[in-house]
């Protein structure tokens, strides 16, 4: 399946979250991660992302696209690489 992962959590928290993310998904853009993922892994992640998390103050929104043929992505302005900026 497609997903579309975002997050809002708190400062000393952001790189902890952004480091699992990227082990399972692309980072597109500043706390929105996207890409093909199993449903296992994607339960495997969300259960190591809830360890990192404080549920009182942080936020994590998880799209699931169920067909992404239909997914038009527009990018307007400079397309971020973020793949390529720390490789």
């Amino acid at each position: 399946m497609f997903v579309i992962v975002t997050y809002d959590v708190g400062e000393k928290r952001v790189h902890k979250v952004c480091k699992k993310l990227k082990q399972y998904l692309m980072w597109t853009q500043n706390s929105v991660f996207e890409g093909e993922i199993t449903k296992g892994k994607l339960v495997k992640c969300l259960t190591e992302l809830e360890k990192i998390m404080d549920k009182r103050e942080d936020s994590i929104y998880v799209y699931e696209v169920q067909n992404p043929r239909n997914i038009v992505k527009r990018v307007y302005g400079q397309e971020k690489s973020f793949e390529e900026m720390f490789l």
